[in-house]
């Protein structure tokens, strides 16, 4: 009786912790506000109307147009475009011609409706954008808009243990005083460990299964954890990241006022792995004759003279009176990731933006691009490669037009030459 007892609670309580595992995947899979973190969260602010390198969504049923538009929108924007949609080309031309991902095959209906939920919803309380390292030495927080759906699971598993651990306890002094009552000697106690031992010696097949599939689980998170290094365990590689500078110097106002190409103070970036960042000679080149500034006057642009050894009165330099400039990286990669600029910006043809956000609206410099594995494999899936009037791809054109000679829908995309594999970026 009392081990036909104990086995049943022990297989109840695994079925359950097994249940819930399952089924925590696809709570998961179903939570918008999750989604739209992974998909979404890139390119478009969710509760508000700020603009990142997509529009901000606030308001966005009002605009749209009615029916599901905005569904057929999200799952492939570029067949919309195609297809002469007024309103599709309208936000298209808008937004400077970027191309928002195809998510048709990566999202379905259900992970759409879910997303969009979640933007129809309050914004998520308790949420706090991150900006960067704290500054007063704490530990790093961010508002996650309520309690994980994990640590629910986990405490419904510890709430039922409690449960099966008191019905055991009342099980064994009721089956002893019934004993006691016949005149039958008292069952000697089991702990729940020993009955979970006795139970998994007799059912080595069921536990093996439990075994590959939490394994299995493991690896898959493993996986994914990996996808977001940098945005986790890495504050210089984290999406908004905007350390304050050594000098305030004004992206806004020399990139987009003043029209001064990002090339004349990045100079190696069509040259080197690396953009580079400018030296003060670059600076002096113009404020050696501009010395007061449409904001901070003279006040910064006497830190660059402070650099240079330069004085403005005489107009003479002092080397030995130089202080170079500590400016701080705004967009840095792991030791462990390789990136050319120049393979991307000169071969590739692509646009700045497309991994800083648009710097000509920036006052402060600030990392608008997770720069995770997961962000870079979905551009160079989505990415088309520069093939035409472009010389260092005219034999790879050639050869891929044979290849897939009659395939008139066919893409070349990054991934398509080789942009998936690890040795590309991993060496």
């Amino acid at each position: 009786m009392k081990n036909h007892i104990s086995q049943v609670s022990v297989k109840t309580l695994l079925a359950v912790v097994f249940t819930v595992f399952a089924l925590s995947s696809k709570i998961y899979a179903q939570d918008g506000e999750k989604l739209f973190k992974q998909n979404c969260a890139v390119c478009h602010a969710s509760h508000t109307d700020q603009k990142l390198t997509g529009p901000g969504l606030k308001g966005v049923f009002d605009r749209v147009p009615k029916g599901d538009w905005i569904n057929k929108w999200i799952l492939n924007s570029e067949k919309m475009i195609k297809s002469g949609d007024a309103y599709a080309n309208k936000i298209f031309n808008e937004n400077g011609k970027a191309a928002m991902t195809v998510f048709e095959g990566q999202l379905n209906d259900k992970d759409v409706a879910s997303i969009l939920d979640f933007i129809k919803g309050p914004p998520p309380k308790g949420s706090v954008v991150v900006q960067g390292p704290p500054t007063d030495g704490g530990e790093p927080t961010e508002g996650n808009g309520g309690i994980e759906p994990l640590y629910l699971i986990l405490g419904a598993i510890v709430i039922l243990a409690i449960l099966i651990g008191s019905l055991r306890s009342v099980r064994a002094s009721m089956q002893n005083a019934s004993n006691r009552a016949e005149g039958k000697p008292e069952n000697p106690d089991r702990t729940f460990g020993q009955e979970v031992k006795h139970w998994m010696g007799s059912n080595r097949r069921l536990v093996g299964v439990f075994g590959i599939i939490i394994a299995f689980a493991g690896m898959k998170s493993c996986w994914e954890a990996c996808y977001d290094i940098g945005v986790y365990y890495n504050w210089e590689t984290q999406k908004g990241y905007k350390p304050e500078q050594p000098i305030k110097f004004s992206h806004k106002l020399h990139a987009g006022d003043n029209e001064i190409a990002c090339q004349y103070c990045h100079s190696s970036v069509e040259k080197s792995r690396h953009a580079g960042i400018p030296t003060v000679n670059i600076c002096m080149n113009c404020h050696k004759g501009i010395q007061s500034g449409p904001v901070y006057k003279d006040k910064e642009i006497a830190k660059i003279y402070e650099a240079a050894g330069f004085d403005p009165k005489k107009g003479t330099y002092d080397n030995s009176k130089q202080n170079p400039l500590q400016w701080i990286k705004v967009n840095n990669l792991p030791d462990h990731v390789y990136f050319n600029h120049s393979q991307h910006v000169v071969v590739g043809k692509i646009d700045c933006a497309t991994c800083h956000g648009n710097v000509k609206e920036m006052t402060v410099a600030e990392q608008k691009s997770p720069l995770t594995m997961k962000w870079c494999i979905e551009c160079h899936r989505k990415t088309e490669v520069a093939m035409a009037g472009n010389a260092y791809y005219d034999r790879l054109h050639k050869a891929l037009k044979e290849k897939y000679a009659g395939q008139y829908d066919v893409k070349f995309t990054v991934d398509k030459i080789g942009g998936l594999e690890c040795a590309k970026c991993h060496y």
